[in-house]
């Protein structure tokens, strides 16, 4: 089984594939509540199916571009869950970013650590004295 997250919008989205049959998805406005909600819906959307987080086999991350916050919040939950379960993890990006990243996955690929892609150089402002 493999979830995958989206947070790079006010709209998050998680999901569970078994290969590329769809399980069980969930769309639901998130925005400044994103840290607040997301194990809570990915708890629910694993109990829908009775399933458990160690039921995961991979995880696929979207990548970006997008809001800066909502990636480092998704990805970092995903790259989390990644290595205390000790499972693949990839970040993918377009709009068939699931498709892509089920199918590293089958084909045994893996990044060591799934990295936002913002689209444009992060700005940092100078610190106030």
């Amino acid at each position: 089984m493999v979830l995958t997250i989206r947070t790079d919008k006010p709209e998050a989205e998680i999901g569970l594939f078994d290969g590329d049959r769809k399980l069980a998805y969930e769309t639901w406005h998130a925005h400044r509540e994103l840290s607040a909600t997301l194990l809570t819906k990915l708890e629910t959307l694993l109990s829908s199916q009775q399933k458990t987080l160690a039921a995961i086999d991979g995880i696929v991350g979207f990548a970006g571009p997008g809001s800066f916050t909502g990636l480092r919040i998704g990805l970092t939950v995903a790259n989390t869950l990644a290595y205390a379960l000790s499972k693949p993890i990839v970040a993918t990006k377009g709009d068939d970013w699931i498709q892509q990243g089920i199918g590293r996955l089958a084909n045994g690929d893996a990044d060591k650590v799934a990295l936002p892609e913002y689209g444009a150089a992060v700005h940092i402002t100078q610190q106030r004295k």
